[in-house]
């Protein structure tokens, strides 16, 4: 690591970062974050102080269940019923003209 990146943890460029990232990814792990970029940053962080930052994840079912909209009354139309209109079925448009 170059004594400036070491003294003022100031970001690697992107050129820096190309030719050094097994060396970035160690210090990383070893030192902490460490940022790539001038105009935009990004932060590399080791797997493990991420997960720890980041609230865990519900499974997408739980998370459905949750907050599936309560109180609302959904009229569902029988997929029995012989007016039902099916879109694309005859190559016709709403209209009953051919496209």
């Amino acid at each position: 690591m170059t004594a400036e990146h070491a003294k003022f943890n100031r970001p690697w460029t992107v050129a820096e970062a190309k030719a050094r990232l097994s060396e970035i990814l160690r210090l990383a792990e070893a030192e902490g974050q460490q940022y790539i970029g001038r105009r935009k940053t990004f932060v590399i962080v080791p797997e493990r102080l991420w997960q720890k930052q980041s609230p865990p994840r519900k499974p997408l079912g739980q998370w459905l269940v949750e907050n599936m909209p309560r109180g609302i009354e959904l009229e569902v139309p029988s997929r029995r019923e012989p007016e039902r209109e099916i879109p694309f079925s005859t190559g016709q448009d709403s209209q009953g003209r051919s496209g």
